[in-house]
């Protein structure tokens, strides 16, 4: 399953755009225990913490817990020191490769240091490219922060993946890629292109306003996704909603 755009802080009741994200966080994880209970592992897409190391200790003993694989990529507001410093044993992975069955999940780092857009560095190209190349029949879904494709929004999709072309560049190059996974659009979407998949799933916070041109705050609730990857090489997949929005002040 994937949970996304936690942006965690020290402070255990600081709000992101009026949600306070770890109580946010706790009944998420609460609300999708059958979710966590049945899956193989967890894929966490970035903005782990909001601009705040001091919330990766949350951010490990909430994940930490769960009693299955987390693995994590970083997204614009994280500090990847930081964050391989809190996260470098079990159960949380960072490596970029991880293979699942007849799947590799492929993890990359689309964050650049103080910039809000995404960029795949060319050694992460060059990493997605060995484990294309190296994937030996398994199917492949690939994770990353920021949005290859665009959301119809205008403010988001100047932020989004940069070298996208560059990107796509690569999988075109491979047969295996069945499915691209990420977070920052704080949205749902599930599209298309060329027979792969592209999912992007909304925040366990708070979400933007969908085809919005100027920044706007959507009134959805947190959200989590399932997959499931069958040995064809197929995806299913379902989004989970909190029943509500939590709201700073009202909240335990």
């Amino acid at each position: 399953m994937q949970l996304t755009d936690t942006h965690l802080y020290g402070d255990p009741e600081q709000s992101l755009r009026g949600v306070p994200t770890l109580p946010a966080l706790r009944q998420t994880l609460t609300a999708s225990q059958a979710a966590i209970r049945d899956c193989d592992a967890i894929l966490a897409t970035g903005d782990l913490v909001q601009d705040d190391p001091a919330g990766y200790v949350h951010f490990r003993a909430e994940f930490g817990a769960l009693g299955k694989p987390v693995l994590c990529i970083p997204g614009n507001h994280d500090d990847v020191p930081a964050m391989r410093a809190a996260l470098n044993e079990a159960p949380f992975h960072l490596n970029p490769v991880h293979d699942l069955g007849a799947w590799r999940l492929v993890l990359l780092d689309s964050s650049e240091p103080r910039q809000v857009a995404g960029r795949i560095c060319p050694d992460g190209l060059a990493v997605l490219e060995q484990a294309l190349a190296s994937a030996d029949g398994r199917h492949v879904m690939v994770a990353l922060h920021h949005h290859p494709v665009p959301m119809g929004s205008a403010w988001l999709d100047n932020i989004g993946l940069l070298n996208a072309a560059e990107f796509f560049a690569v999988l075109d190059r491979h047969s295996a890629v069945r499915a691209v996974i990420f977070g920052h659009v704080h949205q749902a979407f599930d599209g298309e292109r060329r027979g792969v998949r592209l999912l992007g799933t909304p925040s366990t916070c708070s979400q933007f306003r969908p085809h919005s041109d100027q920044f706007a705050v959507g009134e959805q609730p947190p959200a989590w996704r399932t997959l499931q990857l069958h040995a064809n090489g197929s995806v299913d997949t379902e989004l989970g909603w909190l029943d509500s929005r939590p709201v700073a002040g009202l909240t335990a």
